[in-house]
């Protein structure tokens, strides 16, 4: 069933909101078994959640995205964990990855209304952590593709233009 897992993800990962019948025809595979196999890959934790795509530029022009990368000291037992859990907890928080081979360890990105959110989001709640030694901010200015999906490029965006 190995092959028909990656098969049924790939599929999800271009269109979630196919039906089990539509992946089913695809697949050459019966309904049901599409429905059991989707449902054990739910149960074990392997699909996670579904997700729309949203340009967010065009559906709120006024919020800012940011990535954060946090220097932080891992704590004796829990290595990063503890520290994950209580930034998870904020709404402003969408996602949080462990990285390697910069000078950081964590990367936080965060959506909120404005770049004053961002910074008082980073200094309120993130510097001031017991165990993060240094923040990094990035705001994200455009998105052109995420998640296998290409955004619109708008041509009169002057910032893109190259001059001679």
């Amino acid at each position: 069933m190995e092959n028909t897992t990656n098969k049924i993800l790939h599929i999800l990962r271009g269109n979630a909101r196919l039906t089990n019948a539509q992946i089913a025809a695809m697949l050459g595979l019966s309904e049901n078994e599409v429905r059991a196999e989707i449902t054990a890959l739910e149960e074990s934790g392997i699909i996670a959640g579904y997700s729309a795509i949203i340009n967010e530029e065009e559906y709120d022009k006024n919020a800012t995205t940011a990535v954060i990368q946090l220097k932080v000291s891992p704590q004796l037992d829990n290595g990063y964990d503890a520290i994950v859990r209580k930034i998870v907890q904020n709404s402003n928080v969408e996602d949080i990855r462990l990285m390697s081979g910069g000078n950081y360890d964590l990367a936080v990105t965060v959506k909120c209304e404005n770049f004053r959110d961002v910074a008082t989001f980073v200094t309120a709640n993130l510097a001031p952590m017991d165990g993060v030694l240094s923040t990094a901010t990035h705001f994200i200015l455009k998105r052109y593709k995420e998640k296998g999906a290409l955004f619109p490029s708008d041509s009169d965006d002057e910032r893109s233009l190259v001059s001679p």
